[in-house]
């Protein structure tokens, strides 16, 4: 049945889903807050036509925030599905292939079947509409087993700012038994996995400023502090000959495998050349002593992820900047937490800066790290429902990228999470040419609502 009403409405799913991503709902440019709104107004009327009572687009300080909700039956389990409409900049936008807002289907190596090349196809557009087409498949095959709600957020990609306060003024509304999210990725099409843990994020902001305006190179250069020299010298003392990050104290609280919890991580199928090769490097770089799996998994890491200053337009300007700045972010794991590692980066940051410049450290946004229990009804209900369509059990793997309202959920609302998500790690999430498998897509409509049917079997 489930088979049946995806291919027959194979091509529906797939127009529905470029609708929405020629929405360039992107949450950190305020020049889009027009299109922000039509991607909630979009998401809101496919879930009223998808059989959802009570949809809404609820108002935040920021971005809205959608919900909907249909609930048959008040002693069956209650699955909150969780995901975001927004997307990242598309920036550069010369190195996509094709208009990042114009969705277009290419086969690709690891995509045969063809790809959704479009911001947003995988990360989080394409995959949570697998839920509402999920949804709708189950109201129209009347084969819906439990209560489902839908909270879907505009402001993912900017550090969810105002869903906490959401969560806590809704809690009742969002009363469930556990949070369904999918925007994580699998190991592999033929090697499905599922995350069981996520690291935390601490993201800043920090600026150096020298003299007190842009100075000619020539009649000051060699007197005067270049603040894009302090900086860049600065961000190379964040690390150490080993590739550990040199801040006092950062390790401190970080939880540490085991040995045999190392080798069970590392049994998770990899290819360290295809790797390479995919990434078009000579080598891999990180800390000493960890695997590929372990840096990317279980480790905390420490990278710049922009850096400006001076003159970078066409040709030539000598000039000496009055100012620098970069973006810093450190991915967290369990015991670490964002506070504790903020002030630890800002304290150090500052104490390697040379009296010639000053030093400005800010805080932007982030996340607790988090694990989930792979015992749970709802873990195993994933694992069957992952099981049943692909023909294999699922991997438990850590996921390296972080979802700050995983703590968050657990935290104001007292639910787990499960992290299904169907996309790759190559799909290019937040870079250019980002694209979802249209086998991924289809895939996860058809996986879902076998999650719902088990976790109701196994909640009873």
């Amino acid at each position: 049945m489930i088979k049946e009403y995806i291919e027959q409405n194979k091509q529906r799913f797939l127009d529905e889903l470029f609708e929405l991503l020629r929405i360039p709902s992107i949450s950190a440019d305020s020049a889009n807050a027009a299109d922000m709104k039509n991607a909630a107004e979009f998401v809101k009327n496919k879930l009223i036509s998808a059989g959802a009572d009570k949809v809404e687009i609820c108002q935040t300080a920021g971005h809205p925030i959608v919900y909907g909700e249909k609930i048959i039956d008040s002693n069956l389990p209650t699955v909150l599905v969780y995901g975001h409409y927004d997307v990242q900049p598309v920036v550069p936008l010369e190195l996509w292939d094709t208009p990042p807002f114009e969705p277009n289907i290419r086969k690709t190596k690891v995509h045969p079947d063809g790809a959704i090349f479009a911001r947003g196809s995988c990360d989080d557009k394409g995959q949570v509409y697998m839920h509402i087409k999920a949804f709708e498949l189950m109201m129209n095959t009347n084969s819906l087993p439990c209560n489902i709600k839908f909270m879907i957020e505009g402001e993912e990609e900017v550090g969810s700012s105002n869903l906490g306060k959401f969560c806590i003024e809704n809690k009742e509304r969002l009363k469930a038994d556990v949070v369904l999210i999918s925007d994580t990725s699998m190991i592999a099409n033929n090697t499905p996995s599922i995350d069981c843990g996520l690291r935390g994020l601490s993201y800043v902001e920090v600026e150096v400023t020298g003299p007190n305006r842009d100075l000619h190179s020539g009649v000051y250069g060699g007197a005067v502090a270049n603040p894009i020299n302090i900086l860049a010298k600065m961000i190379a003392q964040m690390h150490d000959e080993n590739n550990h990050i040199a801040i006092p104290g950062f390790y401190d609280d970080v939880l540490n495998l085991s040995d045999a919890e190392r080798t069970e991580l590392n049994k998770a199928p990899f290819d360290l050349d295809e790797y390479k090769k995919d990434l078009n490097v000579a080598e891999v770089w990180g800390e000493n002593g960890f695997t590929v799996m372990e840096r990317t998994g279980i480790r905390p890491t420490l990278d710049c992820n922009g850096i400006w200053g001076g003159y970078t337009g066409e040709g030539s300007k000598t000039v000496l900047p009055s100012k620098a700045f970069a973006k810093i972010s450190m991915r967290l794991v369990p015991n670490q937490t964002t506070e504790k590692t903020t002030e630890l980066f800002s304290n150090y940051f500052k104490s390697i800066a040379p009296a010639s410049v000053k030093v400005e450290v800010r805080p932007h946004h982030g996340g607790e790290p988090v694990l989930t229990p792979i015992d749970s009804p709802a873990y195993l209900a994933a694992e069957k429902a992952i099981e049943t369509t692909y023909g294999k059990k699922p991997i438990p793997t850590r996921g390296g990228g972080s979802i700050p309202i995983v703590a968050l959920f657990e935290k104001e609302l007292g639910l787990k999470s499960v992290l299904m998500g169907f996309g790759l790690d190559s799909d290019a999430l937040h870079s250019p040419n980002e694209h979802y498998g249209i086998f991924n897509y289809l895939k996860g409509i058809e996986t879902i609502p076998y999650f719902h049917k088990y976790f109701t079997e196994m909640s009873k």
